[in-house]
Parts: structure tokens; C-alpha cells; sequence
């Protein structure tokens, strides 16, 4: 262990070394002031009204500090408060040594950060079990830190392997489709995906998975696994919904009190049948806007996972010339009724006046303070089909 001993006595030095050599602990480092304390940690600063700043090389090893109370020019008090503002030493365990019986000199020792002290003169008993606890401690904090640090880690991987999951935009002659797509801090709950089914057919969904997380995106990636295959293979909206449903049915444990859920809505656009078929899963109505008239995309069923068994009904929505649908989930439909009052009016006006998602969703200007904070994600999925007649 890498002990700091900061006190301006030479014979405290002295005396606390010493038992500390005793007790094994070989690594000290003493320092008879807070500025060599400063300077040793490598931390910034020339002047003593200069902010101190920790040098980006620094790599100081440091397990404790034993910090004398009273120093001339920075006590104990304003050096403990100073190591542990730099987040590189905040869980830097301090103990203070001091001759002073005030208990409001100990309380603003504790408020400053120290995480203990000790009386002078020296009982090497008590210094001794106060360092092992106090190490003990930071032992631990070391092992949280580690594992939250690898945990992290295997989110963040977690993450890119869903973004990587969600479909890239289709442009051609007469179909466009793209979506934009902010997701929250957590691993996300909400997936888009389309497939070509055939040469006038294509296949959108949309889903919202219950809660986040890990377990959430564990199942998301899991009802990926079959959407391709689902969709391309069964195309049907009313059909394709109850295999999802049995899919997500095969998850549920009997004895597990969580069940899993999602929300979702599925269309498939023909462009030789000029048609929007589609079935709606307790998600939030899609918007169709079709030869300038605004249509709400309700028809369909509960949300997938509830139940064994699902009525599902589909709507149908025929177009002559043109078509433009918006997909959205809840996760922005509640930012903006908290903002605008109504979600979908601001929808509408929006896909009315936008042609790529990206743009409507800057229109929308959600600003960048409330998505760094928003605990849901936020999606829009934009498909326009322009046929004409000659």
C-alpha cells in the first residue's frame, strides 16, 4: 500500500513512520506541507489562488493519506478539499491527525471529504485500525469500480450491436425509406426494421420493448432473430403480429412475476396495389398522409406478449398517387405533448411540410440538454411513395 504522510512536525514524521514501518507498510512517502502534497500528485497550479488542475500524464500511485490538521499557508482543511474536487483522486481515502478536541473541527474535517481521523499524540492501536479499515474500504471501492467500469464496457458493445441491427435506408425511383433515431442513456427498447418482399412489396415495422436495459435488449435482439424471416416469409400483417405474438410467448416463465411485452406497429406498402395494409400493437398511431388526406393508423391488436392468444385486425388504406407515412414511438410522442400539448397535430404539420426524418425531427428541436437526459428513446420512421399516373 502507497502511504502519504503530510504533516509540517518532523517528529510527527518521524514517530508516524515508524509505526507504520513496524506494521509493514513499507511504501511512505512524507511530505511536510500541502503544496508538496500538490506537487507530488501533480497537480497544476503556481499561484495559491490558482485553480489546481491534475496533469494529464499524472500517474501517482496513492492508496492513503494521513494529513496533519494544522499547516502553515493551506491546512489540512483546504488540502483535503482540493485533492478530492480532481476526479482522479475523489475516492482517495484521507485521514486527518490532529491535536484538536473540537468536534466542530471534526465535522468540518468529515464534511470536507476525510473519511476518518486520529488523535495526537499517537496511539498506535487505534492509527493501525483505522488505516486497515479505512484501506479495507477503498479495497472494495477499487472492486466496484472495476466491475462497473467492465460492465460498461459490455453495454457500450451491447449498444453498437443493436445500432448495427437497424435497417439502412432504401432510396429508389418511388419509394423512400430512412428513419433518425436517439436513443436514451440505457441500452435501448426500440427497434425499426424493413424488407423488400417482393419487387412492389415492403415490409416496415416498428417496436417499442417494454422497459430498458439489459433484459430489454436482450429480448429486442431476440424478436429480431426473426423478423426477417417472419415478414419476408408470412408478409401478412394480421398474420405476421400473432407469430410474434407466439414468439414472445415463448419467453414467458410460468413462475417469473415480469413478463415480457412490446408495442409495435407492421405495414406492408404496394406500390402496384396502390395499398397501406397494416395492424397497430398498442403502439402509438402511425400517420399516413395518402393524395393529401391525413389518415391515423389505429386498427390492430394489444401489445405483443400479453396473452396467449390475439384477435388481430387489420386496416387498410388505398391510395391513388401518393403516399407518406410517419412511425414514431412513445418515447418522443410524451417529450412533445409535454412541449407542444398535442403530439400528433405537431406530427402531422410536420410530415407535411418535411420529406426526410432527420429534418422533421430538427423541426421539432428537441435540444440537446433534454435528449443527454431523456430515460426513453426516440424514433421516427418516414416512408414516402410517389406513383403518378401519365
Amino acid at each position: 500500500m502507497n502511504i502519504v504522510i503530510v504533516d509540517d512536525n518532523k517528529t510527527n514524521l518521524m514517530i508516524i513512520e515508524k509505526i507504520l514501518q513496524k506494521a509493514g507498510y513499507d511504501c511512505l512517502v512524507s511530505l511536510s506541507s500541502a503544496r508538496e502534497l500538490y506537487q507530488y500528485l501533480q497537480l497544476d497550479g503556481s499561484n495559491p489562488g490558482e485553480a489546481f488542475k491534475v496533469s494529464v500524464s499524472a500517474e501517482v500511485p496513492v492508496d492513503l493519506i494521513l494529513m496533519d490538521l494544522m499547516m502553515p499557508e493551506i491546512d489540512g482543511l483546504e488540502a483535503c478539499r482540493t485533492v478530492l474536487a480532481h476526479e482522479r483522486y475523489e475516492d482517495l481515502p484521507i485521514i486527518i491527525v490532529t491535536a484538536m478536541g473540537d468536534s466542530y473541527k471534526m465535522a468540518e474535517a468529515m464534511d470536507a471529504g476525510a473519511l476518518d481521523y486520529v488523535m495526537k499524540p499517537i496511539n498506535k492501536v487505534e492509527l493501525l485500525a483505522r488505516i486497515r479499515s479505512v484501506l479495507r474500504l477503498k479495497h472494495e471501492k477499487d472492486l466496484r469500480k472495476e466491475r462497473d467500469k467492465r460492465i460498461q464496457h459490455e453495454l457500450d458493445l451491447a449498444k453498437q450491436v443493436q445500432l448495427s441491427m437497424l435497417s439502412d435506408p432504401i432510396k429508389k425511383e418511388d419509394v423512400t425509406i430512412s428513419a433518425v433515431y436517439k436513443p436514451s442513456f440505457e441500452l435501448a427498447g426500440d427497434l425499426y426494421a424493413w424488407y423488400q418482399i417482393s419487387p412492389s412489396r415492403y415490409g416496415v415495422i416498428l417496436l417499442d420493448m417494454m422497459g430498458h436495459g439489459i433484459s430489454s435488449s436482450l429480448v429486442c435482439m431476440y424478436i429480431y432473430s426473426a423478423l426477417k424471416d417472419t415478414i419476408t416469409g408470412m408478409c401478412d400483417p394480421e398474420v405476421v403480429m400473432k407469430e410474434l405474438n407466439r414468439r414472445m410467448n415463448q419467453l414467458q416463465m410460468p413462475d417469473s412475476l415480469e413478463s415480457y411485452y412490446f408495442t409495435a406497429i407492421y405495414f406492408v406498402l404496394d406500390t402496384v396495389e396502390q395499398t397501406i395494409e397494416y395492424v397497430n400493437a398498442g403502439h402509438p398511431s402511425g400517420i399516413a398522409i395518402v393524395d393529401g388526406e391525413v389518415k391515423l393508423m389505429k386498427n390492430g391488436c394489444v401489445p405483443l406478449g400479453f396473452f396467449e392468444e390475439i384477435d388481430a385486425t387489420k386496416g387498410v388504406i388505398p391510395f391513388q398517387d401518393s403516399a407518406r407515412i410517419l412511425l414514431f414511438t412513445d418515447g418522443l410522442s410524451e417529450w412533445l405533448e409535454e412541449e407542444y400539448g398535442d403530439p400528433v397535430a405537431k406530427l402531422i404539420s410536420g410530415l407535411q411540410e418535411n420529406e426526410d426524418p432527420k429534418e422533421l425531427f430538427e423541426m421539432l428541436q428537441p435540444n440537446s440538454k433534454m435528449l443527454a437526459g431523456s430515460k426513453d428513446d426516440m424514433c421516427l420512421v418516414m416512408v414516402r411513395t410517389d406513383i403518378g399516373h401519365d
